[in-house]
């Protein structure tokens, strides 16, 4: 008498992980760039800070390097890692065959994703706790917007690599199509440059972007300074741009390869 095998969605994307994970560290290339890059960016933040008059704009060098750190980690731990690992399993049929099982769509792509993401967290709690310790930062104030920044913010990185995997033909070519979204990021979404230090109209522009609100949350969670109106625009923000992106994966994801 054969007996059936059970299984649950959390069980099937935990096997797939582990599997992910397998893979994820033959790749050196994505490897190095998950673990290492994060870590050595933000010693140049650092350095362009020390030139910025911080203290006019109510903010210090921690506040400016930390959630540029945790920034730095979502955007190479994350992003750039999935947008390889989905183009990658794509062109290798993963996909393809993964969908011929049990599995549903969103239990691939999450599954997929999830040796990214405990990357990323990690790289974000040694960040955090390295910048508060070097960086004299003390405790986050409002640990809940600091929470809530890094969950939204891992949410748009995986929907953002999903959606610009989509029109990448190969890991190769992943190197050139995740650049609009890191330098534009890094530039504009309060990283490299405060919000507080640009000109209104730039800064009322660059708070529109995806990380924006990501980096507003988790600075204003060590802060503590946003009231509880300052954090509407930022949390709004960040959702629309998460069901655009889940919109977006589900209209223009491709399972099959793009040869």
């Amino acid at each position: 008498m054969s007996t059936a095998v059970v299984t649950t969605p959390v069980g099937r994307m935990t096997a797939l992980a582990r599997a992910e994970l397998t893979l994820l560290g033959r790749s050196k290339g994505t490897l190095f760039a998950a673990l290492f890059v994060p870590l050595v960016m933000p010693v140049s933040v650092r350095e362009a800070a020390k030139g910025m008059d911080l203290a006019e704009a109510g903010l210090s060098l921690g506040t400016v390097v930390l959630p540029a750190s945790i920034g730095f980690s979502l955007l190479y731990a994350v992003y750039t890692t999935l947008v390889s690992v989905y183009t990658g399993r794509r062109e290798e049929l993963v996909l393809k065959r993964l969908r011929t099982g049990e599995l549903k769509d969103t239990e691939i792509l999450t599954g997929a994703a999830l040796p990214a993401v405990a990357t990323g967290l990690a790289q974000c709690l040694v960040l955090a706790v390295g910048c508060t310790v070097l960086l004299d930062l003390g405790a986050p104030r409002a640990p809940h917007l600091a929470v809530l920044g890094l969950l939204l913010g891992i949410v748009l990185c995986a929907s953002l690599a999903a959606v610009t995997a989509s029109f990448t033909r190969t890991v190769e070519s992943a190197q050139v199509t995740t650049l609009p979204v890191t330098f534009i990021s890094m530039l504009c979404s309060g990283m490299f440059f405060p919000l507080e230090v640009l000109p209104d109209r730039v800064a009322s522009v660059c708070e529109l972007l995806p990380l924006t609100p990501v980096i507003t949350l988790i600075r204003g969670g060590w802060t503590g300074e946003l009231s509880a109106y300052e954090v509407i625009g930022p949390v709004v923000t960040g959702l629309a741009w998460a069901v655009l992106g889940v919109l977006a994966v589900r209209r223009w994801f491709r399972w099959e390869p793009r040869h």
